[in-house]
């Protein structure tokens, strides 16, 4: 396997934070809660194992000075203002958030909040104020579609040189991924590419999405993540293998589940920076204060075997530029 690291240069730079210098309460114990819309991210997941070991790093370590509560909304969005409320009312100094939705409904709170992934565009969404300055209770990692979607684009084209028309996949009842979908449709758009606009809002609507791409074929899919679509992926693989159509995910570990390919942020440097975040609310800052940031790091990633069971050649130069394959 190939491992680069891709500096993206998109504006913001990441901040750098001095580990040694703590600012901490003698004797006080921080309380972090957690919130993820599909799963919790328990002190023995991926997820969870990072933010553990980055507030470690930054001096709160668990079972001495720091408590963890790891809740789930499991798929089901409604729950989300329930669980918030029990987090804030077991006492929790901050509650790191994934999800549009999750950040959404946690803003009223007056709590800390961090967004470590799937917020969208935090400002279009008036979650809060500009990305220097969030001016509430919210900061974390920002989105930055427009210039993803041109990559993701390129590598469709790299893998299908007549590519015309892709087909978007994404949860319309997320403001956050619409707007995300929305800027990936005008990059679209403006290259020349048309785009199948296939909205879904729960489970069976994709049975009606594939329908939709059956009558009218795309020469390729691009899927935008989120609690719904994740959950429904391995339809959507499926799919595509019947069909014989390539498609791009965002994310690399859809790739490791069966994705032909990914291009995004990684998300244990998302999860690392937003357990900074979390370490500098600890010490006093105010979300309001602490700048948006952009991830630096952007894995290119291909699955070889579905490759195969699509019927699709990988040209050289596309599996140079991967930073993982897998076999």
């Amino acid at each position: 396997m190939k491992r680069r690291e891709f500096m993206a240069m998109l504006g913001g730079a990441a901040l750098a934070y001095p580990r040694a210098a703590f600012t901490q309460t003698p004797g006080k114990t921080y309380h972090l809660g957690t919130l993820h819309p599909v799963a919790p991210m328990t002190e023995a997941s991926p997820f969870g194992k990072i933010i553990i070991k980055t507030l470690a790093q930054h001096g709160y370590i668990l079972g001495q000075n720091l408590t963890y509560d790891a809740r789930s909304s499991m798929g089901d969005n409604a729950k989300i203002p329930g669980v918030l409320q029990e987090l804030k009312a077991s006492g929790t100094d901050a509650i790191l958030v994934v999800g549009f939705p999750s950040a959404l409904a946690a803003k009223p709170l007056g709590v800390p909040i961090i967004g470590a992934t799937g917020l969208g565009d935090p400002v279009e969404t008036k979650l809060i104020d500009s990305l220097a300055h969030p001016g509430g209770n919210i900061t974390g990692i920002s989105d930055v579609a427009a210039a993803l979607t041109t990559k993701r684009l390129s590598l469709l084209k790299e893998l299908s040189p007549k590519l015309r028309k892709v087909a978007m996949l994404w949860n319309k009842d997320d403001l956050g991924m619409t707007l995300r979908y929305q800027a990936s449709a005008s990059v679209a758009e403006s290259i020349g590419i048309s785009v199948q606009a296939v909205g879904v809002r729960e489970p069976d609507d994709f049975n009606e999405a594939f329908e939709v791409m059956n009558n009218d074929r795309p020469d390729a899919i691009l899927m935008v993540a989120d609690a719904l679509t994740n959950l429904n992926r391995k339809r959507v693989f499926e799919f595509a293998v019947a069909k014989k159509l390539p498609a791009i995910y965002e994310y690399d570990f859809i790739v490791r589940d069966g994705g032909l390919m990914s291009y995004g942020p990684d998300l244990t440097e998302s999860f690392e920076r937003a357990s900074a975040l979390v370490a500098r609310v600890f010490q006093g800052a105010k979300p309001a204060d602490l700048p948006f940031e952009q991830p630096t790091l952007y894995p290119f990633a291909l699955n070889l075997k579905t490759a195969k069971s699509i019927g699709i050649e990988i040209p050289p130069t596309l599996l140079a530029l991967a930073d993982e394959v897998i076999e």
